[in-house]
């Protein structure tokens, strides 16, 4: 059994090539939200949610990008509303948020 029932994980990555980068479009702050968001709702901890920073991905073209594991769902996002969603349909309900799916 998995330590966590989901880890999602950010690309928080900046790169410096020219190249798009998830760390470039407010990744890294909409992580903290959902941290935030996650706590606030007692979904983290053992068992339940864990929601960390990951360098990258390699798919910064199509984000900025979240995958959740054990499911391996990749997600783009693009406000609060966006991870508001994910967390709500597919942490709390577990049903995938297709609009948002890559």
């Amino acid at each position: 059994m998995s330590y966590y029932q989901h880890h999602v994980f950010f690309c928080t990555n900046e790169r410096d090539d020219g190249r798009p980068s998830c760390g470039e479009r407010c990744a890294g702050d909409l992580r903290d939200y959902a941290k935030k968001k996650v706590k606030g709702l007692g979904l983290a901890g053992k068992g339940r949610v864990r929601v960390n920073n990951a360098g990258c991905l390699d798919r910064c073209d199509e984000g900025p990008t979240m995958v959740i594991y054990p499911e391996e769902v990749w997600y783009h996002y693009e406000n609060e509303a966006d991870v508001d969603e994910i967390i709500s349909e597919h942490l709390q309900n577990g049903r995938v948020v297709e609009r948002l799916r890559i």
